[in-house]
């Protein structure tokens, strides 16, 4: 679904193409701290080995610590998506912190442009945008916008500057494209720990039935025993009656016993 120049500005919406970094050759707006940016690394790293689940969280901080950002966020295409809830943003930080779960249409949408261009993106947003999406907040003087890609799922990484029109420069891009990468990876780590974590789930409840239904099974086969028995009798007063009646309860509990069982089977993987 490509969006014209025409629909985007429209829209409030300024994307350009930073394929060609010609775009921020005028720009050198940072006296840069090398040893700081490898302590940022550093500590994305040790994040990413020892808490994989706050790794999205701790890019998001990074980008605003180390590109001097107002906000930063990592959107992703949400499962089960439609056109008016295609994008969720799982990680927010700065002024748009309150942002975190916000859900974006597919179009008009910056991000649709990026994944669809494949390359960062030089990006602004007006005011006409949000009154679109009937939200308040903070205009985007000057944003990058980089997309990321893993086994089938899509998103992409952002910073924004919301008082500078001219707030990142090629060393700021050059960054933004390592984190995307840590973006990706993170990503990666959060499904597998997901997938891990259902897995985990799913065999402790079939454990958790198969103890169950030992517990039951023992006396329900004991009261399956008395029932035949009461049914065998020559009498044909209550004790009788209510054995027959109770017959197929118990046969419905006896099999509901045994499908329990079959539980840790069932979960047990190929």
């Amino acid at each position: 679904m490509l969006q014209s120049l025409e629909q985007l500005e429209a829209a409030g919406l300024e994307v350009t193409d930073l394929a060609d970094e010609t775009v921020y050759a005028g720009r050198r707006l940072h006296s840069r701290n090398g040893a700081m940016q490898m302590e940022g690394l550093l500590q994305l790293a040790v994040a990413f080995v020892e808490s994989p689940e706050t790794i999205l969280q701790e890019l998001v901080n990074a980008a605003v610590r180390l590109c001097g950002a107002d906000s930063a966020g990592i959107s992703i295409e949400r499962e089960g998506r439609t056109d008016e809830h295609y994008y969720r943003w799982v990680a927010t930080a700065g002024e748009y912190s309150s942002f975190l779960n916000a859900s974006l249409p597919r179009s008009p949408s910056a991000c649709s442009v990026c994944l669809e261009r494949g390359t960062p993106q030089l990006f602004r947003v007006d005011k006409r945008f949000f009154d679109i999406l009937g939200v308040e907040a903070s205009l985007v003087k000057d944003g990058i916008l980089l997309p990321w890609q893993v086994e089938g799922m899509r998103g992409t990484i952002f910073v924004i500057s919301h008082s500078r029109e001219e707030a990142f420069d090629r060393e700021d891009l050059h960054l933004m494209r390592v984190l995307a990468n840590f973006a990706a990876m993170g990503i990666r780590q959060y499904r597998q720990q997901e997938i891990l974590r259902k897995q985990a789930a799913a065999a402790a409840a079939a454990s958790m039935a198969n103890d169950l239904a030992h517990q039951i099974n023992n006396p329900l086969q004991s009261l399956i025993n008395l029932l035949y028995m009461a049914k065998q009798s020559d009498g044909v007063g209550d004790e009788k009656s209510l054995a027959l009646k109770l017959e197929s309860e118990f046969e419905r509990l006896s099999s509901l016993t045994k499908s329990l069982l079959e539980l840790p089977k069932k979960a047990s993987p190929q």
